[in-house]
C-alpha cells in the first residue's frame, strides 16, 4: 500500500457500493471539482492494479487528461499539449462510449483545448480565461 492510498481511499468511499468502479467515480469527482492532481493520483491507483488488462490504455489516456490540465494549472504550457495528443492516443480506441463515458466528447474536448494552446502559439494558458471542463457518465440503460 502507498502513502497515497489513504487519501485516495478517503476520497473514494462515498462512492462504494454502485455499478461503477468508485476509482473511477472518484476520478470524476475530483477532476469536475479541479483537483486535476488528485483525479490523477485516484485512477492511477485503478489502473496500476489493472495494467494490461482491456482497460489499460482506457485509464492511461484518462491519467493523461487529468495530468494536462495539471500542467495548465502550473502554466506549463507545452507539457500540456502534450500530454492532450497522448491522451487522445490513449482514448480513441475506446471509443465512442467505454464505461459510459461519451468518449466523442472526451476526444472534442482534448482537440479544443489542445487547439486553444496551438491557436496562442503555447503563449496563453486556456484555463486562466475558460470555463474549466466537466465530464459526465451516461445515463444506464
Amino acid at each position: 500500500m502507498s502513502h497515497k492510498s489513504p487519501q485516495i481511499a478517503a476520497r473514494i468511499e462515498r462512492f462504494r457500493g454502485g455499478d461503477v468502479d468508485p476509482h473511477f467515480l472518484g476520478f470524476l469527482d475530483c477532476f469536475n471539482h479541479g483537483l486535476y492532481y488528485e483525479a490523477h493520483d485516484v485512477l492511477e491507483e485503478l489502473w496500476l492494479a489493472r495494467r494490461r488488462q482491456p482497460e489499460d490504455g482506457f485509464y492511461k489516456g484518462l491519467i493523461q487528461l487529468a495530468g494536462a490540465f495539471v500542467h495548465l494549472q502550473k502554466g506549463r504550457l507545452k507539457p500540456a499539449g502534450a500530454l492532450f495528443r497522448l491522451s487522445t492516443s490513449y482514448l480513441t480506441p475506446y471509443g465512442p462510449s467505454h464505461l459510459r463515458l461519451d468518449l466523442c466528447k472526451v476526444l472534442a474536448l482534448e482537440q479544443e483545448w489542445l487547439g486553444r494552446l496551438e491557436a496562442s502559439g503555447y503563449t496563453l494558458n486556456p484555463l486562466a480565461n475558460s470555463a474549466p471542463p466537466c465530464l459526465t457518465l451516461e445515463a444506464s440503460c
